[in-house]
């Protein structure tokens, strides 16, 4: 899939970005919808830590892909990124919609530990939205040195945010 060289996908992904970041904020603030749908909604943290997994295992392997000058291979590893990612997405927005917030029940450095690497996975996931888009339509769009550039921020970004989605559920798992 390529994109012409005139579109312009700056809309798109500044739409994208923002309402993507509202309704994960607006969680927030909604009261949670009635859980009681007969399926165990506990097991969709483990399911977000899983996609978590593959997004970064495919993550790996665009890099690993584009290292080797292989751009269908990238172009394949990062289309199953923004899947995986994407239903990531509906998971944690399904999960947190119908459930409350999970507290975590460490204490001493552990405690530390975990709010760091959750703070600071909160905000580059929310930073990672407009990211990702811009470097995905500018790599559809054959805007070759645009998307390079960009691209040496997205992906340590995105592997960093992927991985401690996981380092994330592992640490607060006990506590379902």
């Amino acid at each position: 899939m390529e994109l012409k060289k005139d579109f312009n996908y700056v809309p798109w992904v500044v739409g994208l970005s923002i309402a993507i970041n509202l309704i994960v904020v607006a969680l927030l603030f909604i009261p949670n919808i009635d859980g009681n749908t007969g399926f165990n909604i506990k097991l969709l943290p483990l399911l977000n830590a899983v996609l978590n997994s593959f997004t970064f295992v495919f993550l790996l392997g665009a890099l690993f892909m584009i290292i080797r000058k292989n751009v269908t291979w990238h172009k394949r590893f990062i289309f199953a990124a923004f899947t995986t990612t994407a239903l990531f997405l509906v998971s944690y927005l399904t999960y947190h919609s119908m459930s409350s917030s999970t507290s975590y029940g460490g204490e001493g450095i552990l405690q530390y530990i975990y709010y760091f690497i959750l703070i600071s996975h909160i905000i580059l996931a929310a930073a990672i939205v407009p990211l990702a888009l811009l470097t995905l339509f500018r790599g559809l769009a054959m805007k070759v040195d645009k998307h390079r550039r960009i691209a040496r921020w997205t992906m340590p970004i995105w592997l960093y945010v992927s991985l401690t989605g996981v380092i994330v559920y592992l640490m607060i798992s006990p506590y379902y």
